[in-house]
């Protein structure tokens, strides 16, 4: 019996290098994770395994013929965010989750969101793609207004963290298909004068300490022990059982925020070059697709706003390791211990792969309307 979605395209156009990309960050990560909590390694497996079920789902699902449900998809994200301010469950003075009745499970609809967000923006893109010109302030209102809603809600939970990063991932996208180059003056002038503002009314006493913290000359606690541990790794690394700053207990959230202080403890610089040199690959190869599926935006824009998020995330979580940042509790992209965070990516890599394993879909429509 023949499979439908079973097709030599299929396979022609699936991207096999983003897997074999994403599989080693994978692999490293269960292995530290193991080392410091084999409990924890345990259900780090139980994510990875309902990660890459999702993203089987996520892959055969008929993305491009049902578009109508990616709007429909952004505003259910966008009630469970307000449903968060009435009923959601708070832990460590945060409140982000919703807990699931009957099961007692939560999920966090700030990561539902990410996926619905990066399609939204896809999707009002390809629906008016920009003019050659770029667009203009009416169609930049009209984005922003996607952009700037998620944001609000999730930085009222507080998690300021994730929602200056879906803040600058939908700017971001909107620089790389195009906007007219007055209003990104006019937007950087702006931000510029209200940075002392926010600083004053939207922060956190927490959040301004954190800041504190990293321009003093004394780094928190946190970030001293990650320091103490990368440097310890030399060039090379050092065994499990001489890797004193983890196994000791001295480097705080070893296996989320700080497992790549841990790596580079364990595997020394040449390991943190490899990692890092295997996310760069990343974002580079990710960016590389977009010259596969010119004119199609809501591709363009998915593969753009999955890059940049990475980008941001290893950026900042790796800074953030090495007193460069302050701490913001940004996972590692696929390395960090954690469900939320790792099933959010495999289902944008999943649905990325959908849009190019089958675009010959798009493909032939697109044939069809030019010869119309």
């Amino acid at each position: 019996m023949k499979i439908p979605f079973v097709d030599r395209r299929v396979v022609d156009h699936f991207d096999f290098l983003l897997i074999a990309l994403i599989l080693p960050i994978i692999a490293t990560s269960i292995f530290l994770v193991n080392e410091i909590n084999e409990t924890l390694a345990t259900k780090q497996l139980f994510y990875v395994l309902i990660g890459f079920l999702l993203f089987a789902g996520a892959f055969i699902f008929p993305l491009r013929s049902l578009t109508w449900l990616i709007p429909f998809a952004y505003w259910v994200g966008i009630a469970m965010l307000i449903a968060v301010e009435f009923f959601g469950v708070t832990r460590l003075g945060a409140q982000r989750w919703l807990e699931i009745p009957f099961v007692g499970l939560t999920v966090q609809p700030s990561e539902i969101m990410k996926p619905a967000f990066i399609l939204m923006l896809g999707y009002l893109i390809h629906r008016r793609p920009p003019p050659k010109e770029g667009y203009g302030w009416i169609d930049f209102a009209k984005l922003s207004f996607y952009i700037l809603l998620p944001f609000l809600l999730i930085a009222m939970q507080p998690d300021l963290g994730t929602a200056l990063v879906l803040l600058l991932v939908g700017f971001g996208v909107l620089l790389a298909v195009g906007m007219r180059r007055k209003i990104w003056i006019t937007l950087i002038v702006v931000a510029l004068a209200g940075g002392a503002l926010g600083h004053e009314v939207l922060l956190k006493d927490y959040q301004k300490q954190r800041i504190a913290d990293f321009i003093s000359e004394d780094p928190s606690y946190h970030v001293r022990q990650s320091m103490i541990a990368i440097g310890s790794g030399g060039l090379a690394g050092k065994p499990v059982e001489e890797a004193t700053q983890t196994q000791l207990r001295f480097l705080p959230i070893a296996t989320s925020d700080f497992l790549f202080a841990y790596h580079v403890e364990r595997f020394g610089f040449l390991g943190a070059v490899a990692l890092i040199a295997l996310y760069i690959l990343l974002v580079l190869h990710l960016f590389s697709l977009n010259s596969k599926v010119r004119g199609d935006y809501l591709s363009m824009v998915t593969i753009t706003a999955t890059a940049i998020l990475i980008f941001i995330y290893m950026s900042i979580n790796i800074a953030m390791t090495v007193g460069l940042a302050p701490v913001v509790g940004l996972p590692l992209p696929l390395f960090s211990h954690g469900g939320s965070s790792f099933i959010t990516f495999m289902v944008l890599f999943a649905i990325i792969e959908n849009l190019l394993a089958f675009r010959f879909n798009f493909l032939y429509t697109s044939a069809l309307n030019s010869v119309e």
